[in-house]
């Protein structure tokens, strides 16, 4: 051998040529560890003691994955605003998930749209539960294959919590971003979020401390929609941009994101306003749809209720516009509206508003038989408003506000055409109540702004940065 090294390969004359070694002790890929004092380039040596897994993970430049799951229209805003912060601090992330438009358009590579999670109710999830069973395992099953570096369950509990379980107890890092109503129901439920989330990430200010008591880490980030809003909302500018400059006396009408929610609202909906518009013959109405499908379901029933007696002028006053809810908010006088989301984007607007909703007499019987509900009101105006301080000056100027609710709650049976309609008109008859309202919405407004994005990204980017279990 005349003192030469092994030889690996051959170079072009035919001869073996050394191979280059290339020093690592330990090299990392996102797929398999191969722990090794020495790896030959390619013509391959490998001097490997133990191989982990069957996947590797180099250090060098590294690309993070995450992966998201959003329940339904809300949580696609959220996880769109999430996703644009995490791209600016990682540009070449790998992020995945369930999501809708928004999510899609932010860059997430979605695996299914959000609306195959969309349902609510007890009789509609019985219904669709086994369907839902299967989407869970599948995803659940798809997620330990791709492994991501943090998963982020965007709302939807029910179904996020057992996906951050399965994922938190194989050594991914998990987040909950949207706390569960704990203040509202259902508190038990902390001890299933301790073994789900590594953090969750709370949108109002009075959750934390309640997570504290339970020693589960979770923080304040703020609420995005307070960040998209602005504090003085320019009503006239959202006229022109919905071509109703002239549309005099506006109502927002918004019976839900949700087909159930329009099956179950959208008619008592339109027959309140056309008993308002017998009041007020000059009432123009706005109607913002979700989606096709629900445009599509309330013209259907707008088209009945127009066809009923004393109604038929209805249809000619009721605009109806693909999205573009914030500016239907913004350019109203008063607001009707399902509970849910829109309740906190009208509080956003500063404008008065009746708030409704209609559950399946089963799932009331439940929540009422076993005390699942902790307060008296649902809307989270009037939530917000009972939870956070009120300024002195406010007092002093609105001492109306005091221990009142800010905006009425027609719920079950109390939700009827007749006093829908009353009390809608009751807002157009008060100013002054309208002033304190919405001076109070303001003051609500500032708790919540803080650039919930960025501050979500800052705890996943800490989350991140956490060695696995």
């Amino acid at each position: 051998m005349n003192g030469e090294k092994p030889k690996h390969g051959k170079d072009q004359s035919g001869d073996a040529t050394p191979a280059k070694p290339i020093s690592a002790s330990t090299i990392h890929d996102s797929r398999l560890t191969i722990h090794s004092p020495t790896i030959h380039d390619s013509r391959l040596t490998i001097h490997a003691p133990t191989i982990h897994e069957s996947r590797l993970t180099i250090h060098g430049p590294s690309f993070p994955r995450f992966a998201l799951i959003a329940g339904e229209a809300s949580g696609d805003q959220l996880g769109a605003g999430l996703i644009a912060q995490i791209k600016r601090r990682h540009p070449d992330a790998q992020i995945v998930g369930v999501g809708g438009s928004q999510m899609r358009a932010a860059g997430v590579e979605a695996w299914h749209d959000c609306s195959e999670l969309a349902v609510m109710g007890l009789g509609e999830v019985v219904r669709h539960l086994p369907r839902l069973l299967r989407l869970r395992r599948r995803l659940r099953q798809r997620l330990l294959a791709w492994r991501p570096d943090v998963f982020i369950g965007i709302d939807a509990p029910d179904f996020n919590l057992g996906v951050e379980r399965a994922l938190k107890q194989r050594g991914i890092r998990t987040a909950h971003y949207v706390s569960p109503s704990v203040w509202a129901w259902r508190e038990g439920r902390m001890e299933k979020i301790r073994r789900s989330a590594d953090i969750v990430l709370c949108l109002f200010p009075m959750e934390p401390a309640i997570y504290a008591r339970h020693g589960v880490t979770a923080h304040f980030v703020g609420h995005p929609l307070a960040d998209a809003f602005v504090l003085q909302p320019d009503r006239d500018a959202a006229r022109h941009a919905l071509a109703l400059a002239n549309a005099g006396t506006l109502i927002a009408v918004l019976p839900g994101s949700r087909l159930g929610e329009i099956k179950r609202l959208g008619m008592d909906f339109l027959r309140a306003c056309a008993l308002a518009l017998r009041e007020r013959p000059k009432l123009h109405f706005v109607a913002p749809m979700a989606n096709a499908a629900c445009r599509e379901a309330f013209t259907r029933q707008l088209e009945r209720v127009a066809a009923e007696p004393g109604a038929e002028g209805l249809r000619s006053v009721m605009h109806l516009v693909d999205g573009r809810a914030h500016a239907a908010l913004i350019a109203s006088d008063a607001v009707l509206l399902a509970s849910g989301t829109a309740a906190l984007e009208a509080m956003l607007a500063k404008r008065p508003m009746v708030v409704a909703y209609r559950v399946a007499r089963s799932t009331q019987a439940i929540v009422r038989g076993f005390r699942l509900l902790k307060i008296g009101q649902y809307s989270l105006p009037n939530v917000l408003h009972a939870a956070l301080p009120m300024a002195p000056a406010l007092h002093v100027q609105y001492p109306q506000l005091a221990g009142a609710a800010l905006v009425p709650e027609l719920m079950q049976d109390a939700c009827t055409p007749t006093t829908l309609c009353a009390a809608i008109l009751d807002w157009l008859d008060d100013p002054a109540r309208v002033e304190a309202v919405s001076a109070r919405f303001a003051e609500l407004h500032e708790h919540l702004r803080r650039d919930a994005s960025t501050l979500a990204a800052d705890a996943i980017d800490g989350l991140l940065g956490q060695p696995r279990p």
